[in-house]
């Protein structure tokens, strides 16, 4: 019999001990827990290196809300930050460095919104943690036959989120192509978080030029801040400018995103 490794990711351990306990008396199934986004990725390192790979990971929507005291949880810059501490960074983390893993998020409640930036994320099911056993046991089979699982209820909500979040990202495709191709460049270093100075150095420009050319983008964009602009760019899709790789002496020094 083919089992199925689970991973239980929540920091109510009554809960996440108790649903773990429950899983691990089904014959096909193993089942392990952790409290916090960084522990379950050490987990799943761990598993993978042992070549005891978890095939789903069950992820407390609220996850880290404890930490933060129900604030909302702290932002990751890469996918193994120890700042991970939020459901949805850690469902998408897991789907950029472990994309043959299944995510299903576990919540108190449906919410529409919070449940199409987890299908965004990459989750592949979301289900509520009152559901019966039997329900859970379904859900987990089914993402692995790549089946989406979403409450009937939800649905109407979540396709209106969807929509409404393709059509912002088109508005922002649009706003970032009547860009020149420069001002594209600057932009994208401003995503990089590059200040003038680091995006003169790079692009060759005098400061001067690129204050202007940052001008004109927040002015094509319609909007009045660097932090607005990147935001809109992300929704466009546009990435950070790509590292420097710098030779001296025969030695290759790759330079981050940062620029001196």
């Amino acid at each position: 019999m083919a089992r199925i490794r689970v991973l239980v990711v929540d920091d109510h351990r009554i809960f996440a001990e108790s649903l773990a306990a429950a899983l691990a008396a089904e014959p096909d199934v193993d089942v392990a827990a952790a409290g916090s986004g960084p522990a379950a990725l050490r987990a799943l390192e761990r598993g993978a290196a042992e070549a005891r790979p978890y095939d789903v990971i069950l992820v407390d929507a609220e996850l880290g809300a404890l930490a933060t005291g129900g604030a909302p949880a702290l932002p990751a810059s890469r996918p193994d930050d120890p700042a991970l501490v939020d459901g949805i960074s850690l469902v998408a983390g897991v789907r950029a460095t472990r994309p043959a893993v299944r995510s299903v998020v576990l919540a108190e409640k449906d919410d529409p919104r919070c449940a199409a930036r987890a299908l965004q994320a990459g989750a592949s099911g979301w289900v509520a943690k009152d559901c019966s056993l039997q329900r859970l046991l379904t859900v987990i089979r089914g993402v692995l036959r790549d089946e989406t699982h979403l409450p009937p209820a939800l649905l109407t909500g979540v396709l209106r989120e969807l929509t409404a979040t393709r059509k912002h990202r088109s508005e922002s495709e649009q706003l970032v192509e009547s860009l020149t191709p420069r001002e594209r460049e600057v932009l994208r270093c401003m995503v990089a978080g590059l200040g003038r100075k680091a995006v003169a150095e790079r692009l060759f420009l005098s400061p001067h030029t690129v204050r202007t050319h940052m001008q004109n983008v927040l002015g094509k964009l319609g909007v009045h801040s660097t932090l607005a602009a990147v935001a809109l760019a992300r929704r466009a899709g546009v990435g950070p400018a790509e590292p420097v790789t710098v030779r001296l002496a025969g030695d290759v020094v790759e330079r981050g995103s940062q620029l001196a």
